[in-house]
């Protein structure tokens, strides 16, 4: 069971290869002009060469083997040598019900028994999140959601940035303003309290002044740096604070993910990599991977064809400091002995590709990894404002993520309001809805757009009804929901029909509905949601134009009735798994 393009491709290559032409050149796609045809192939036009025949006679030659074929009701050759395909009504009503029969959607699980590693969100610890969080995590969050869909055991990975300088900073500042506290006492080793001596507000409030006099004053960093390599001696007073500031971290982070429906499988950071680091640096130098260079011990990633100047990867400065990288490859070995995954994809911003290439290499360079593992950068662009820079605050300050959060369900509120939506719903039901709403205004946003691009944040606009947004697909999916409670109501439930009737705007809908495997391939295979996104959008508009053109309920024609129903149920299916897999949940009713 595949897509439909694919079991095309698979038949008209047969054909070309009884042609003595390669058979990969029967790839069928989705036709540029759907005025013209439903499907089209262009293998004539590079077969050309291999032939040396004029492409439209290649052409002729194929569409002659197709003329008779049950599949389609029209074969033709527009231009040089483009050929256009039609399927007949039987063949589509057919893979319709294959589709809508299939517990995957006719998605193959090539991913099977394999597991895969998603690396996003990366908060640090003790350190209110913001905006800057939100295109990681939501954009992890929908690969890692693909790739589960096509059979991986995907896991998705937060890395918490938990065990840096930023962690040295916050204890020692507890340490100037409460040098009484039992953690600062180097004669004890033990027994801490077991309830932490402060709130995730305090973090919040303390990190920015004690990173502020840092930064400013030299002799107060290297009070901060030494804190760190206590912390990372692990001290015990200075771990035992450290752990309780992790714990309230993580419940704060989980409240935030939460409400963004954004899930991790693995709650890990830098710390846990920390034990890793000893024995993977000493046999990296042992095996001649690592070398000293001016007091440091460096990987020298620099390949012989590269255009470009790549800086070596630093495990160790000369004062004995790690570095990201070193964590990072820490990391790596710590994944490969947990979970042998065949790849991991790090999402995360545009702006550290170089970071990565260098880890990426470094990992190759030292065996850490196989070479049949895929390591992928995913990376990512910026969220800015309306006028173009990063998006802040109207104060000029980073937003928190739950702010952002507010003012979306706010905003959505306030539209649910004017569209005098659900009056006589109950005060929850109608809170839920504006988080729903207010939710996939927000990662539609977001995951419209390729990932690598950089996009305005309107909040105005996202939350509209209208347009490309996501609160107009959760209204065409409340829309089916709604009509298909009241076909059960009046006693039509929805069935599977021998056959499916097939007028020009049920067959619109119904050429949509086929691509949910090829767009599942393609966003699996590239990390690219935007895909998803874009085909969540045509299908709801499909929709919307079958509905208004096609009665259901009030069609009198009982076998026509129930293939409209029975569209309505696959749509429906379908929109709300690409919801799914975008991360963005549906009300039950608007």
């Amino acid at each position: 069971m595949t897509a439909l393009t694919a079991q095309l491709s698979n038949h008209i290559g047969a054909i070309f290869k009884n042609q003595g032409l390669p058979e990969e050149l029967g790839a069928v796609r989705t036709s540029d002009r759907p005025d013209l045809a439903q499907f089209q192939c262009n293998g004539a036009m590079a077969a050309a060469k291999i032939a040396k025949k004029a492409p439209r006679m290649i052409a002729e030659a194929i569409v002659a083997e197709l003329q008779n074929d049950p599949l389609f009701s029209e074969v033709s050759i527009a231009g040089p040598g483009f050929i256009n395909l039609k399927l007949t009504e039987e063949a589509l009503s057919n893979h319709l019900l294959e589709l809508g029969n299939s517990p995957s959607f006719l998605v193959p699980d090539s991913g099977q028994g394999k597991c895969a590693i998603v690396d996003y969100g990366g908060p640090n610890t003790a350190k209110p999140m913001h905006v800057g969080h939100l295109r990681s995590s939501i954009i992890g969050e929908s690969v890692k959601r693909t790739l589960k869909f096509i059979g991986y055991d995907a896991k998705g990975d937060i890395h918490l940035g938990d065990w840096g300088t930023h962690m040295g900073m916050v204890i020692s500042e507890f340490e100037i303003r409460h040098p009484e506290w039992v953690y600062f006492d180097e004669n004890k080793v033990d027994d801490y309290p077991s309830e932490p001596p402060v709130t995730i507000k305090d973090l919040e409030k303390l990190y920015p002044e004690a990173s502020q006099a840092s930064k400013s004053n030299e002799d107060r960093m290297a009070i901060s740096r030494k804190a760190t390599a206590d912390l990372q001696n692990k001290r015990p007073g200075y771990y035992a604070l450290w752990q309780h500031c992790f714990n309230i971290s993580v419940e704060a982070m989980k409240k935030n993910f939460g409400a963004l429906d954004v899930y991790f499988d693995l709650w890990l950071g830098e710390s846990n990599a920390q034990d890793y680091i000893p024995d993977m640096a000493q046999k990296m130098q042992d095996d001649g991977h690592a070398i000293k260079d001016r007091g440091a011990i460096v990987i020298h990633v620099q390949q012989d064809t590269d255009k470009k100047e790549y800086p070596p990867l630093i495990l160790y400065k000369s004062d004995g400091a790690v570095m990201y990288g070193t964590t990072d490859l820490a990391t790596i070995v710590q994944r490969v002995e947990d979970f042998d995954p065949v790849k991991m994809v790090y999402v995360v911003d545009q702006r550290q590709h170089l970071h990565f290439e260098q880890v990426f290499r470094a990992a190759r360079i030292t065996k850490i990894i196989k070479d049949d593992v895929e390591m992928i950068h995913a990376g990512f662009g910026t969220m800015n404002g309306q006028d173009g820079t990063p998006f802040k605050t109207r104060a000029g300050g980073v937003m928190k993520l739950q702010d952002l959060i507010k003012m979306g369900i706010e905003k959505a509120t306030l539209r649910i309001e004017e569209a005098n939506i659900g009056e006589s719903y109950s005060a929850e039901e109608r809170a839920d809805i504006a988080h729903k709403v207010a939710i996939a205004a927000i990662k539609f946003a977001d995951l419209q757009n390729s990932r690598i691009a950089d996009y305005i944040f309107d909040l105005d606009r996202l939350t509209s009804f209208e347009g490309k947004t996501g609160p107009y697909i959760l209204y065409q999916a409340v829309r089916m929901k709604s009509l298909l409670r009241k076909a059960e109501d009046q006693g039509f439930p929805v069935h599977a029909p021998s056959t499916i009737e097939l007028g020009d705007h049920e067959t619109q809908i119904a050429l949509i509905l086929t691509e949910f495997p090829s767009v599942i391939e393609q966003a699996a295979q590239n990390y690219t949601p935007h895909v998803l996104a874009d085909y969540a959008y045509r299908l709801a508009q499909a929709y919307s134009s079958f509905y208004s053109h096609c009665p259901v309920l009030g069609e009198t024609d009982e076998e026509l009735r129930q293939s409209r129903l029975y569209i309505t149920g696959l749509a429906l299916r379908l929109l709300e798994q690409s919801l799914d897999l975008l991360g963005i949940p549906t009300p039950e009713r608007m």
